[in-house]
């Protein structure tokens, strides 16, 4: 059995710029592999071609050099452009320009009702998906009522009720206030330990990535820096160099160490810098 589901091997992409004698590179031979069920943190300054990768998982966008394949299928193939794009769903910044109807749950049916998905199976995935994102009590209250929070939890929703095995988040937290990205990161986090779900989260947060299992952080089209949350963090001076801030944590250890402290640089959490610096101070 295929141990990684997407492959993106040596992609590059451009965008026409202003002057067409030039192009601008937005992937530059970037090979990104994700196994099954693992979560996956992508991080990058604006224009890092973070979201330009996004979009090349389930074929919005086509490599220009290299190939993308999503469970051994080759986004290139338009004949499978629909098993990628049921195989891979994907959920964007704004949650407004991914809900098409007026009911929450009107909303959620829409795509496994444009698939033929039976209209018994379409009730079964609606109710599931809803309660999957904690939303099952808003079924049939208007989308446009919701917080931002709650109506990136129906969009959400309505990709899982595709019933996908990738679920591509493209900064889907940007537009929303702490309380609404903690409600999404935490129903991100629940696909993964409950649903087993694959999950590739492009942000710009240190925080939401700092959860995942794996985090690949991207520069001027290429990949930069890859491992675990702690791996990565740790490395404070090139997170610094490529415009980018670690973790609170781990940067309140780093200014300690420069006035001469020796602490590790590790810590992720609130909880984990409080230990540290308590067993410091004794």
């Amino acid at each position: 059995m295929e141990e990684y589901i997407i492959k993106a091997e040596n992609i590059s992409y451009s965008y026409p710029a202003a002057d067409e004698k030039e192009s601008d590179m937005a992937l530059d031979g970037v090979t990104i592999k994700v196994k099954k069920g693992e979560f996956v943190a992508v991080l990058g300054h604006n224009g890092s071609g973070k979201s330009t990768f996004a979009k090349h998982l389930n074929a919005i966008l086509l490599p220009e050099g290299g190939a993308v394949y999503v469970d051994g299928m080759d986004t290139k193939n338009e004949e499978l452009l629909l098993a990628i794009r049921e195989k891979c769903g994907m959920v964007f910044q704004n949650p407004d320009n991914q809900i098409v109807a007026t009911v929450v749950e009107e909303d959620v049916a829409f795509a496994p009702e444009n698939m033929g998905v039976a209209p018994s199976e379409i009730r079964r995935r609606v109710d599931e998906c809803l309660d999957i994102v904690g939303m099952g009590e808003f079924k049939r209250h208007a989308p446009h009522l919701l917080s931002g929070g709650q109506k990136q939890r129906i969009a959400i929703a309505g990709v899982l009720a595709m019933q996908p095995e990738v679920l591509v988040m493209d900064e889907p937290t940007a537009m929303l206030d702490p309380s609404g990205r903690r409600e999404v990161m935490n129903t991100v986090l629940r696909l993964c330990r409950e649903q087993q779900m694959t999950v590739v989260l492009i942000t710009h947060h240190m925080d939401e990535a700092a959860l995942a299992q794996r985090v690949i952080v991207m520069s001027g089209g290429k990949v930069a820096l890859e491992g675990t949350p702690r791996e990565v963090f740790s490395r404070v001076e090139e997170i610094h160099s490529l415009a980018l801030l670690p973790p609170q944590t781990i940067d309140l250890a780093y200014r300690l160490k420069q006035h001469g402290y020796d602490l590790p640089l590790d810590a992720l959490t609130v909880e984990e810098a409080a230990d540290m610096l308590e067993k410091f101070l004794r």
